[in-house]
């Protein structure tokens, strides 16, 4: 299944990806391998993550703080929202997808 990243959800992850790598070379990739890693899951097991609102679901990672939030529609996974998950809960439920 197609997988399609809101454009404020890519900002998420460049922002993220910046914060870690200014914080430790590599790790910032490590951040992006996992991320590719949650990815693959939900394109392969679309409804692996839990439903946490009608029609959106959440994946965590495994070894950073991070959720992948995304709905499901007809054509594609849409990612809603790559949100740390110790800050501001559900500041992404306003975003169309």
């Amino acid at each position: 299944m197609n997988i399609r990243f809101l454009t404020i959800a890519q900002k998420e992850v460049d922002d993220a990806y910046c914060w870690f790598e200014q914080r430790s070379k590599g790790s910032g990739m490590e951040y992006l391998s996992e991320l590719h890693q949650v990815v693959h899951l939900i394109a392969r097991f679309p409804l692996a993550g839990q439903e946490i609102e009608p029609e959106i679901r959440r994946c965590l990672f495994a070894r950073f703080p991070y959720a992948l939030i995304y709905g499901i529609d007809d054509q594609a996974i849409v990612v809603i929202a790559v949100a740390h998950t110790h800050r501001e809960p559900q500041y992404w439920i306003e975003r169309e997808w």
